[in-house]
């Protein structure tokens, strides 16, 4: 029997919701599909920051490293800046693993309305670079709290990082319509982002059959709100992916949908997979999470660890139940979050 090590950080509000129907699904295929996963459970979360002031042992990455994979919920609480949360925990995973793909697919699900017609027939995958770009360490903040205060943020664009990254979405264009759009704003970013433009064009001219449209990112937010069904693979940098991915995300129908993979592609390091919808503090505990997102991410997990048929058998439950017209508030349905998760352990039965 084939067996993994998972360690799984279900973190802080609904991400400690969302998590166990995703285990529990993963368990209900493992036997079926003669695998086994050993869940390594993590108490890393705002709750242990508080008491230790951090939210990962010293040694955290270390006990990581000999994983498979990492499974995450979400992290974060309101009376902990956001950046302390995700310097203190996400970041260093996805940079001492070089997860240097944060892959984040959407498409039109069964059973949920698009936000417009428009977006009938969304399929996009939005290949974000992951650990270099705008999320930067580099800069400073000069004369705390006078009235010249001032702060400077720098972002770095490596050609190996945008090679590297660009390589990952061409080999996926080859898979799929041949077709990127590259998102830039080089006409008012005058360095970083002309160097992005020449990187991938160069990258992508490698391979035959694939083609690379570059986008200035105000119009190509646009066009993800008005002509979503455009866009097939998209390669972006740290910031614009980001919020590409979560746009797009609306536009299918609600963020608690939303997957996503940070990857280490050459598989040195555990990959990490998470649902993008953060810990959503105004509904915790009331039994409104959706866990389609974290079940996605379950399933692209499953996929990355070499069990493609358990990873699709997964996605048809939930898929299955979302076209039964089963979900959650967010989309507008009266099914709580382990309503959800039942039905679709129902499916997997």
């Amino acid at each position: 029997m084939r067996k993994y090590t998972v360690d799984v950080i279900a973190g802080d509000g609904i991400g400690v919701e969302v998590m166990p129907p995703a285990l529990r699904a993963i368990d209900a295929l493992a036997g079926r599909h003669g695998f086994e996963v050993a869940w390594r459970e993590r108490d890393w979360s705002s709750e242990r920051y508080r008491k230790d002031g951090a939210f990962m042992p010293e040694d955290g990455i270390e006990q990581l490293a000999d994983g498979d994979a990492v499974f995450l919920g979400a992290v974060g609480d309101v009376d902990i800046p956001d950046h302390v949360t995700l310097w203190g925990l996400l970041i260093p995973f996805r940079r001492e693993f070089r997860q240097y793909v944060n892959l984040r697919p959407m498409r039109m699900l069964p059973g949920i309305a698009p936000t417009s017609s428009r977006a009938e027939g969304l399929d996009v995958v939005i290949v974000r670079e992951n650990t270099e770009g705008e999320y930067s360490e580099v800069g400073g903040r000069v004369h705390r709290g006078e009235p010249d205060e001032f702060a400077v943020q720098e972002a770095v664009f490596t050609r190996k990082g945008i090679s590297r990254v660009a390589r990952f979405a061409a080999q996926l264009a080859q898979q799929r319509s041949g077709r990127i759009v590259s998102a830039t704003k080089s006409n008012g970013i005058i360095h970083s982002m002309p160097f992005w433009d020449e990187v991938v064009a160069e990258t992508v001219a490698e391979y035959e059959g694939v083609e690379v449209e570059p986008v200035l990112i105000d119009a190509l937010a646009a066009r993800t709100v008005l002509k979503p069904t455009s866009l097939d693979v998209v390669v972006a940098s740290n910031l614009f992916g980001d919020i590409l991915s979560d746009l797009a995300a609306a536009v299918a129908g609600s963020i608690g949908i939303a997957p996503s993979a940070n990857l280490n592609p050459e598989r040195e390091f555990p990959s990490m997979f998470e649902p993008v919808h953060g810990t959503a503090p105004d509904i915790v505990g009331q039994g409104k999470a959706n866990p389609v997102g974290t079940l996605w991410a379950g399933a692209m997990m499953l996929e990355h660890l070499g069990e493609r048929e358990a990873a699709a058998e997964l996605t048809a439950a939930f898929e299955g139940v979302l076209g039964d017209g089963v979900s959650t508030p967010d989309l507008g349905g009266s099914a709580s979050t382990e309503d959800f998760g039942a039905a679709v352990l129902d499916k997997l039965r």
